[in-house]
Formats: structure tokens, sequence, C-alpha cells
């Protein structure tokens, strides 16, 4: 959430700053209630002066033994209105907080200007373009015939965007994750968390996916008000909400692996053949809790990390920095991992990395002491990674002419030493 004492000092940055993010949601609207809200606040304040100053006449009043009832009546009728501007002023409160809740956070300034995907920046681009000299199936048409996809009973049994792993497939999915994890703790320098994937309707909206984006969630029973996270990052956050963190633990480095869950109900006309968008998918999600002068520092640190397994996989890919437009609502930089599939023809998402600044601390109140002063934390986060569209790719780039499909080296080890499926 932003700052309104920021918004307020300079409202033509903010609005032109929102409408390059695509945000509808009016500066002018939230500055006309921050303006009702002071001068009842301040209305407030003076009626509170001539309460003490009645209390303090009644008091003076009963000690020379006069009569005081006029007194108390008079101070009676200001403690009426003193409550009856409380409740104006929580109403307004309350407005003012939902219109913030829905402005998005501010691009940083090396974030690319532009007004949609095409103007995003490729930074840089690792590896080649495999040359399949073969008939090559794609990643659905491979994994079925290997029989380590089952998308048909997936959709029997929970509908499309639910996808079954068979056999080795559900092997080769785990042997993922258990890798991702170990370069996480062994090598990355985090703390592993195994987090709960039922979270509050307070926890979604700290890390910004409430209230705009009810509609791409799955909500429980509303006597509960729970929901199922749409990514680890939503826990993991939440874990030092109200909390101060110390600064010497800055940069807080946890990893979560979690299934995710979302509605996709943006997805209308896009691919969702086979792995490619689903409804339920598993990720390594990392959380960083960063000092505010050192969290950009610390954003690229964690594009590097998410970059390395990619190039131990040895997965081309690109690394994308998103401009203005198409940055995410609460992010204030992002950079996109894209994947390449040979026989799809196309970039894939793997991970965004993103930095909010202290756009999530400040819903969350999540802050650092430094100097003495409390202050907000930076909080980071990005996919280490998600396994779906990286499992797309494994099968693209490492199927052979045979019809098998080569594992890559470095997830060996967790299939027992096995070199390749075959059908």
């Amino acid at each position: 959430m932003l700052d309104i004492k920021k918004i307020r000092e300079n409202p033509e940055f903010y609005r032109t700053e929102t409408k390059k993010k695509n945000s509808s949601v009016s500066i002018d609207e939230v500055l006309e209630l921050d303006g009702k809200r002071r001068e009842l606040i301040a209305e407030t304040e003076k009626l509170k002066a001539e309460r003490n100053a009645a209390s303090k006449k009644i008091g003076e009043l009963k000690k020379a033994g006069q009569n005081a009832d006029s007194a108390v009546e008079e101070m009676r009728i200001v403690g009426d209105k003193i409550s009856e501007l409380d409740g104006k002023i929580r109403l307004i409160d309350e407005a003012q907080t939902d219109k913030l809740l829905h402005i998005p956070n501010v691009a940083h300034s090396t974030t690319p200007e532009g007004s949609s995907s095409e103007d995003n920046v490729i930074v840089r681009t690792w590896g080649e373009e495999r040359n399949l000299d073969f008939p090559a199936l794609d990643h659905k048409a491979l994994g079925e015939k290997l029989g380590i996809f089952d998308f048909e009973r997936g959709a029997k049994i929970s509908g499309s965007g639910f996808p079954v792993y068979r056999g080795l497939g559900a092997r080769l999915e785990r042997a993922l994750l258990q890798w991702f994890l170990d370069c996480h703790r062994e090598r990355f320098g985090f703390e592993e968390v195994i987090p709960p994937y039922l979270v509050t309707r307070k926890s979604m909206t700290s890390t910004g996916q409430l209230p705009k984006f009810e509609e791409d969630m799955y909500a429980c029973d509303k006597n509960d008000d729970l929901f199922l996270i749409p990514t680890a990052e939503v826990p993991v956050t939440n874990l030092y909400a109200d909390e101060i963190i110390p600064e010497s633990n800055l940069p807080l480095k946890l990893c979560a692996y979690s299934a995710c869950f979302r509605r996709e109900a943006g997805s209308y006309g896009k691919d969702t053949r086979g792995l490619l968008r689903l409804h339920q998918f598993n990720k390594v999600e990392m959380v960083y809790f960063s000092h505010p002068e050192k969290s950009y520092e610390d954003h690229e640190e964690l594009v590097g990390f998410a970059e390395k397994l990619l190039q131990e996989l040895g997965l081309q890919h690109r690394v994308l920095a998103l401009c203005k437009g198409d940055l995410g609502f609460g992010a204030a930089k992002c950079y996109d991992l894209e994947v390449f599939a040979p026989v799809e023809k196309k970039w894939l998402e793997v991970s965004s990395v993103s930095n909010y600044e202290d756009y999530q601390a400040r819903r969350a109140n999540i802050r650092t002491k430094i100097n003495g002063k409390n202050t907000f934390v930076h909080t980071l986060n990005g996919s280490g990674l998600a396994t779906p569209r990286v499992m797309v790719t494994i099968c693209e780039q490492y199927q052979q002419a045979d019809g098998s499909l080569l594992i890559p080296e470095v997830l060996r080890k967790y299939m027992g030493g096995m070199e390749k499926i075959c059908k």
C-alpha cells in the first residue's frame, strides 16, 4: 500500500505513475477523502480541547462547592459531538483504505517505460536453440506417449487445468522440486519453510492478492473466509506480519515448496493445452525481507539464483525487464525468466522475480529498526522455480529421436541414476 503522506505531497507524480500501470483508481478521490478526514480530525481535536477545559472547570467548581451541572451538561454535549465525529472518521478511514488497497505500487525509476508486454526489454539470453532434426512431439503428446502425464483422468476428477503426473513423470516432478529445494538450502543460503496452504483474507490482502484479484482466487466456505494459496509468497511473507525484524537479520531469506491454486479467470483465449496454463501446479518460492537501502542488490541476487537453476538444467532461457505497463500490481520492478520450448516455438515464463519495496510490508506491518527508528522492510519474491513449464521445456529440449526423454544430468541422482525415460 502506498503512503498517503507521499501522495499528498506529490499528487501529480502518483496520477501519472499509476496510469502507466494501467490503473483506473482515482488519486483525486483518495485525496478528497484524506482532506475530509484531516478536517474532521482537526475539529475533533478542537472539541477535545474544549472537553478538557470543561472537565477542568467542573473540578474547580466542585472544589469551590459550587453547582457544576451546567458545566457537566456542556461536557456531555461536547462528548456526544466527539463520538459522532469519531464515527465519521472511522467510515472515511475505511473508504480511504479501500481506495489505497486498489492503487498499484509505483514503478522504480529503472523500470522500462512501456504500455504492454511488447515493450518489455530483453536483458540477456543464455543457451542456443536445439536443432530437432527429427519429427519431434510437443510436451503433451510426448508425455502421454511415455505415460508420464494423464490429462484425461485429471480432467475427469477435477476439470481441466488439473494434471496428473504418473510413474516416472511423478518421480521426475518430485526430482525437480527436491533439487530446487536442495540448491536453495545448501548453496544459496535459504531457510526452508513448509507453510499452510490455506490463509486468511488478511494475509491475502497483506501481499496484494486482495481485494483486487479476488476473482482469480479459490475461496473456501465463507464462514471460514480462507483462501487456497496462489503462491507460497503469501504465507511466507506473512510469517513476519506485525513484527519487527532485527536489522542484523536482513536480508532474511526463506524458501518454500507448495502447490499453488489459481482460477486463471483471465486466461480465456490463451493456450491452455497440457501443462501450459494450470489451476493447480507446483512451485518453489523464494522470499527476501531486505534492508531498504540494499533491496535492489538483493533483487539482482535473487534473479541470479533462478538463472543458475536454468543454466544447470541446460535450458535455453532469457531474462526480461518488465515495462511499467506490464508490471505486476504490487511490484516496483520485475524480471521475468522465460525458457524456450523448441516444438512450441514459444518463450514460456517460469519465474517472475519482483521487488515490492515497502508496498507489502506497509500492508502487513513488517518493520525493522534502523538508527533507532522503526522502518518498513522491503519484500522481494520470485519463483525458484515453477515446475510446469520447466517440465514442458525439458520434454521438448531433451527428447530423443527414438522417442525417449533424456533426463537432465543434475536430476539423475534423484531418479536412482536413471538416464532416460523410455516408452
